[in-house]
């Protein structure tokens, strides 16, 4: 977790700080990853894009990374490499010339 090693620290001292980590297990992150994720979703819902308070969509992008952090931390994962592996399959799934500018799932090709 090299990449983000600086990040993931100050993350897990300001959890430490508060002990909180008894509470921090894979499903109960996961389940906040979510929730967070709703309240993001929550920011865009009934109006155009751009309506959407930028402020909040800050807060709530930080809140799902951290738990994200949290859980790959927990779970000892490399976020760079679990992100460059995905991003190879993707690639694999989605090949330029059958997948620019079209929203097609990789099976509808």
């Amino acid at each position: 977790m090299s990449d983000f090693k600086d990040t993931i620290s100050k993350i897990v001292a300001f959890r430490d700080a508060r002990d909180w980590e008894q509470f921090h297990n894979a499903k109960d992150l996961a389940l906040a990853i979510s929730i967070e994720a709703g309240e993001l979703n929550e920011q865009f819902l009934w109006k155009d894009a751009a309506a959407a308070n930028r402020e909040k969509v800050r807060e709530e992008l930080a809140d799902i990374l951290i738990y994200s952090f949290l859980l790959a931390h927990q779970q000892e994962l490399d976020i760079a490499s679990i992100i460059e592996e995905k991003l190879a399959a993707n690639d694999a799934k989605y090949p330029v010339d059958k997948s620019k500018g079209s929203s097609k799932k990789y099976n509808e090709h």
